[in-house]
């Protein structure tokens, strides 16, 4: 793997941003924050990401809404999302999976493990 692999993590919290960058760093990623959803995708459009890490409940924009416009958008739409949200309620999770289509879905609070593994398991899936 010559180059880095980016991650574009879309939170409205700064720690929990912070946590994502800790976590995902010490596994070579690199990974560039957003701190809401108009943000998010002004950065996805300009870094053209591997992966989005996509919280669902933020102030300016919803996350359902930031992934709708991605999947709109033709240079966008091959990037693999994983939502991460408070939101532990199995009908989101029904409807983020299903529904939209999100690559993974994960519940805060995680572990950092399950992270590292869904985000590998997505970018091998994205890879193949």
């Amino acid at each position: 793997m010559a180059d880095k692999q980016l991650i574009v993590c879309i939170e409205d919290e700064p720690e929990m941003t912070e946590l994502v960058e800790i976590i995902l760093r010490r596994e070579g990623f690199e990974v560039l924050g957003a701190k809401g959803g108009q943000e998010g995708l002004e950065l996805i459009r300009k870094e053209l990401p591997d992966l989005v890490l996509l919280d669902l409940m933020m102030p300016d924009m919803d996350g359902w809404e930031v992934y709708q416009q991605l999947q709109a958008n033709e240079e966008t739409n091959a990037i693999p999302v994983i939502v991460v949200t408070a939101k532990a309620q199995s009908i989101d999770k029904v409807l983020g999976l299903h529904v939209a289509k999100v690559d993974d879905y994960i519940t805060k609070p995680f572990q950092p493990k399950e992270l590292i593994q869904r985000v590998k398991k997505v970018l091998s899936d994205k890879s193949d």
